[in-house]
């Protein structure tokens, strides 16, 4: 009895795996992302996290003179993952207020380099989620420039580690 549970354990803990590793191959990404199974496991992190397909999905990380802006829209219409994604922005919105960077430390399997910076200002810090017509917005707005340096480490950071589109220092 015992050999059946492990195994029908092994099918299902590994099917989510498949899962993902069959939308990677889909989807147009980088040849080198396609191979990364440190990648891949983020971005089944993040779909955990966000409640959406991190590869049917687009990411923006914009650095701004005041802040910056996070951007996550469906790559396709889906009523469900468009819900999703606000809700979670709002939630991102909550969280970051109240100095959490919990979220993006469970994706990342790490601190995210300036969090901590973000943490400690929050009370300088504005986060502001805004409805776009695929997904959400979080405007990260301050005059602080200790944390418009720090927003600016996470954005790169979330930019790099997500292979994200994104503009670094851009006027608003």
């Amino acid at each position: 009895m015992r050999p059946i549970i492990i195994l029908v354990l092994s099918i299902v803990l590994a099917s989510p795996a498949r899962v993902v590793a069959q939308s990677h191959d889909i989807h147009e990404h980088p040849p080198s992302t396609r191979k990364d199974s440190a990648f891949g496991a983020m971005q089944a992190r993040g779909k955990g996290a966000m409640g959406v397909d991190q590869y049917t999905s687009i990411h923006r990380f914009d650095d701004l003179e005041d802040g910056g802006r996070i951007e996550l829209q469906r790559d396709r219409d889906d009523a469900e993952g468009v819900a999703a994604i606000r809700a979670h922005m709002r939630a991102i919105a909550r969280a970051f207020a109240a100095g959490d960077f919990s979220t993006p430390a469970t994706v990342h399997l790490e601190t995210v380099p300036g969090s901590a910076a973000m943490r400690a200002r929050r009370s300088a810090i504005r986060y502001e989620p805004v409805d776009l017509p695929r997904g959400a917005a979080l405007r990260i707005r301050t005059s602080d420039p200790e944390a418009v340096a720090a927003i600016h480490r996470f954005l790169a950071y979330q930019r790099r580690e997500h292979h994200a589109a994104g503009a670094s220092t851009t006027a608003h």
